[in-house]
C-alpha cells in the first residue's frame, strides 16, 4: 500500500512537472527569444519550481556540496537522471550544456537550450565527432559561463558503468580550462526511466579541480577515479551499494 501511494504521488509530481515546463516555456517565450537573460530567468525559475515541488510532493530533497564554480570552467559530471541536470543548472550562475543535436528540435527545451548557449553536437564516427564537438564548443565560447559535459556521454543508472570518453580531455586542452569533476547519487532516488520517485536526499557534489595541461591519459584516469569514487560514496550514503550491482 505504501509503495502504491508513493507511486501515485510520483505520477502526480511528474505530470505537473511537465505541465509546468510547457506553461512557463510558453508564457516566457517572447522574453526568452529576444533576451538571453530572459531564457536564463525562465530556466532558473523552472528549476526552483521542480526542486520545491519535489520536496513536498515526493519527499525528495536536493543538496549541493563542494565549492560551486563561478568562473569560466568545464564541469565533467556524472549523469543519472533529469534531476541532476536541474540541480547543476540551479547551482551554477551560467551553465551551458553539451547536448545531443536532436534535442534542438524538442519543443520548448530545444529553444531555451539554444538561447542559454548550450552546444549541440552530432554523433558519428569517433574522430569526426570529436573534431566537430571541439569546433562547435569553440563557437559557443562567445557566451560566458560554465560548460557542462557528461564524460560518459549518456545517463547511467545507479550501479551501472559506462566508459569515459576522451573528448572531455580534448576539450579541456582546446579551451585551456580547468575541469571540475562532479559526482552524484541522484539515480538512487530518480531513475533515468520510469515514474516512481523515492524520497530522500539527492546530492550533487563539486570536487576539487583538475588543472588543464595534464597528459590525456592521466587526465582521464584522474577524472574517472574521482567522479566514480565520489558518486559511489554518495550512493552508499543514500543506502545503495553500487558494488552489489557488479
Amino acid at each position: 500500500m505504501a509503495y502504491a501511494w508513493r507511486w501515485f504521488r510520483s505520477l502526480i509530481f511528474v505530470g505537473q512537472m511537465y505541465a509546468m515546463m510547457g506553461i512557463m516555456g510558453v508564457v516566457f517565450f517572447p522574453w526568452a527569444v529576444f533576451s538571453r537573460k530572459g531564457a536564463f530567468f525562465t530556466c532558473k525559475a523552472y528549476c526552483r519550481w521542480v526542486l520545491w515541488t519535489a520536496r513536498w510532493m515526493i519527499g525528495l530533497h536536493g543538496e549541493i556540496r563542494g565549492e560551486v564554480p563561478t568562473d569560466e570552467v568545464m564541469i565533467a559530471a556524472k549523469h543519472q537522471s533529469f534531476f541532476d541536470i536541474l540541480l547543476i543548472f540551479h547551482a551554477l550562475p551560467a551553465a551551458k550544456f553539451i547536448m545531443k543535436r536532436e534535442l534542438l528540435w524538442t519543443p520548448i527545451i530545444g529553444q531555451y537550450a539554444y538561447r542559454i548557449g548550450c552546444v549541440p553536437v552530432d554523433r558519428g564516427k569517433r574522430g569526426l565527432a570529436i573534431k566537430k564537438m571541439v569546433a562547435d564548443v569553440a563557437k559557443g565560447t562567445q557566451f560566458p559561463g560554465q560548460l557542462v559535459i557528461y564524460p560518459q556521454g549518456t545517463r547511467v543508472a545507479a550501479g551501472d558503468y559506462k566508459p569515459y570518453k576522451v573528448g572531455t580531455a580534448i576539450l579541456s586542452e582546446e579551451l585551456m580550462q580547468d575541469c571540475v569533476p562532479t559526482g552524484t547519487n541522484v539515480g538512487v532516488f530518480w531513475k533515468r526511466t520510469g515514474i516512481y520517485r523515492k524520497p530522500g536526499r539527492a546530492v550533487v557534489e563539486f570536487l576539487p579541480r583538475i588543472p588543464c595541461g595534464l597528459p590525456r591519459r592521466e587526465f582521464m584516469a584522474r577524472l574517472e577515479d574521482e567522479v566514480e569514487t565520489a558518486s559511489n560514496a554518495l550512493m552508499r550514503e543514500a543506502g545503495f551499494d553500487p558494488d552489489e550491482m557488479d
